[in-house]
């Protein structure tokens, strides 16, 4: 049996959903932007990021892992909302050691993107400056615990043929880090090393011997900025 269709408004404007499908499904499919780090089109939500924080009947919710209903309003942007984003980023940013200039992933950074959208320049939080290492045991991949924003990205959709992730939490509290299975790695191909790097949104997951494939210049977001639609708002 198929399930309700459920009508509501996003922006000020009705839509109809089936009822069980997530904000930001809908308003993807829409063609409306609604920023996040953690989420992937198909694969089950964490809410790890917060960026998709949206305005549900006056509440601030999650996009990702918040189900449409009938009735509900949402509202995708505000001012209160847009500094939440912004402090967000700012967070992610001074609890890590993200130096843009010379990441191999500039240009193709999710959460530089963003940086640039939100126009982040001086946050308003103190610069941590946290002692981590670089895990460069696996033959295939570096891991670089420096740049990762503990989105899990890697951990749900990085998996071997028995469901088995290759990546997992490992401390707890603030020196909680997302770690290589070592056990794993003779399991790891070229292309489920490649899936992780891609699917990474920051310089945490890179390729051995295959670094600045893509020129400078020629990267993604060099191109069109995040949440444009193809081909237009280009830098």
């Amino acid at each position: 049996m198929n399930p309700p269709i459920v009508k509501f408004t996003i922006d000020g404007k009705e839509y109809l959903a089936a009822a069980g499908t997530y904000i930001i499904d809908v308003a993807r499919e829409s063609g409306i932007f609604i920023p996040t780090l953690c989420n992937i089109p198909g694969v089950k939500p964490r809410g790890a990021c917060r960026m998709c924080t949206v305005s549900v009947n006056g509440r601030f919710m999650a996009a990702c892992t918040t189900p449409a209903s009938d009735g509900m309003e949402v509202r995708t942007s505000s001012p209160e909302l847009e500094d939440l984003r912004r402090a967000i980023l700012e967070v992610m940013f001074v609890e890590g050691n993200h130096l843009c200039p010379v990441c191999e992933k500039s240009g193709n950074c999710d959460l530089q993107a963003l940086a640039y959208r939100y126009q982040i320049m001086v946050p308003r939080f103190p610069f941590q400056f946290p002692h981590r290492t670089i895990d460069a045991a696996n033959p295939r991949l570096v891991k670089d615990h420096n740049r990762c924003i503990l989105c899990k990205r890697c951990i749900r959709t990085v998996k071997d043929a028995k469901g088995r992730s290759f990546f997992a939490f490992r401390r707890r509290g603030h020196k909680i880090e997302i770690s290589i299975d070592h056990e794993m790695a003779d399991l790891m191909t070229d292309e489920i090393a490649g899936q992780a790097a891609d699917i990474c949104p920051t310089g945490a997951l890179l390729r051995k011997e295959g670094g600045y494939r893509i020129p400078i210049a020629e990267r993604k977001y060099e191109k069109v900025a995040i949440g444009a639609p193809d081909g237009t708002d280009t830098r």
